[in-house]
């Protein structure tokens, strides 16, 4: 099945600055692929240059096996949702729906059916006649993609949707946004900087850095398996430790730190003795004990005394200052009460399994 959309090494320059870098990838048909990355590491660039507002300076952009060279914007099929969704004031939401459809000459009677049937689907059915600002900034959304999807793009280009919505409505909306993909089959291309948003809507997720991407997988890949430091760094919550290999073994290597803190994780990529290196664990990987004696014999073990505790319900953690090293460490809470009564100053004991750790050579100065 051809791809619903190709990059072939696509490359953007602004004078001396190479937004986009000679990047290549596919989004297949009616699947969810998200960008995911910092504030200016070429990703809205790159999505305004599919969407046909800004002309590469080399390579191809294919949408729907045809080449997109010389295409203007409204000649393209695809859409695109801003974060200021840019609905019509003066439109009620029908005539907002309509809007695209009325430009193309489509009857009157047919705009009706469509609008109508869209509005439905999107769970606004009897809408048509409320004004824009008689809606909740949910229902702003959904008239915006009921707007784009009416049009039956090829892709829908989502530039940070969600951003200007508050945390609750930004929860509910993800969940909305994921059932629409999935009902309507379109092929959604959605670029956030919000890991949580990439993670729950996406079928394939690509971390994007200064220009490239670093990593292009499953959000499961993404987090459990991640490529490089920048991934393991910026998807999910991560505890980094900088040293020194100390010793290495094929299956684990053997990290301290500077400070004297010993650690041990799984190799990503080659590493020998002498190496510096980055090793990555996850607050939730590890374990958390009043006494070591109730940790796995088999794992290293440590000692912290409590800095911080970070109630937030069942993303609660605690920070922890390392005995030896005084190395700060963040560490999950499990979610049995257990350790309710946890105070600031206490002594604990914690560890890890080595294996859900993972350690990279350190790129170079």
């Amino acid at each position: 099945m051809t791809p619903d959309l190709q990059v072939e090494r696509v490359v953007k320059r602004f004078g001396g600055h190479t937004a986009v870098q000679a990047l290549s990838f596919e989004v297949a048909r009616g699947s969810f692929f998200s960008i995911l990355g910092p504030s200016g590491c070429g990703k809205t660039t790159l999505l305004r240059m599919v969407a046909g507002f800004t002309a590469p300076d080399e390579g191809e952009i294919v949408i729907g096996g045809r080449s997109m060279r010389g295409v203007a914007p409204n000649r393209r099929p695809v859409n695109m949702v801003f974060q200021h969704l840019a609905l019509f004031p003066m439109m009620s939401v029908g005539e907002n729906v309509a809007y695209g459809l009325t430009q193309r000459g489509v009857a009157r009677a047919e705009i009706t059916r469509r609008v109508g049937q869209m509005l439905e689907r999107v769970g606004l059915g009897g809408a048509q006649a409320k004004r824009v600002d008689q809606l909740s900034g949910g229902q702003k959304q959904r008239v915006a993609i009921a707007r784009s999807l009416v049009l039956e793009p090829t892709l829908l280009l989502l530039d940070e949707p969600l951003g200007a919505l508050d945390l609750k409505l930004r929860e509910h909306m993800k969940v909305e946004l994921k059932q629409l993909q999935a009902a309507f089959g379109t092929t959604f291309v959605y670029i956030t900087h919000d890991q949580s948003e990439a993670l729950v809507l996406s079928d394939r997720v690509a971390v994007m850095n200064h220009g490239r991407f670093e990593q292009v997988g499953s959000p499961q890949a993404l987090y459990y398996e991640p490529q490089t430091p920048f991934v393991a760094g910026f998807v999910g919550a991560n505890n980094r430790f900088a040293g020194r290999v100390t010793a290495a073994a094929t299956e684990r290597v053997t990290l301290t730190s500077d400070s004297g803190l010993v650690l041990h994780a799984r190799p990503s990529g080659p590493l020998a003795v002498g190496d510096a290196a980055e090793a990555f664990i996850r607050p939730e990987v590890a374990g958390l004990a009043r006494d070591e004696a109730e940790l796995p014999a088999d794992q290293p073990r440590y000692r912290g005394t409590v800095e911080s505790l970070l109630f937030d319900g069942a993303n609660s953690a605690v920070l922890l200052r390392e005995a030896i090293s005084r190395i700060e460490i963040r560490i999950a809470l499990p979610q049995t009460g257990r350790f309710a009564d946890l105070r600031v100053g206490e002594e604990v004991a914690f560890g890890f399994d080595p294996q859900r750790a993972v350690c990279f050579a350190s790129a170079p100065p």
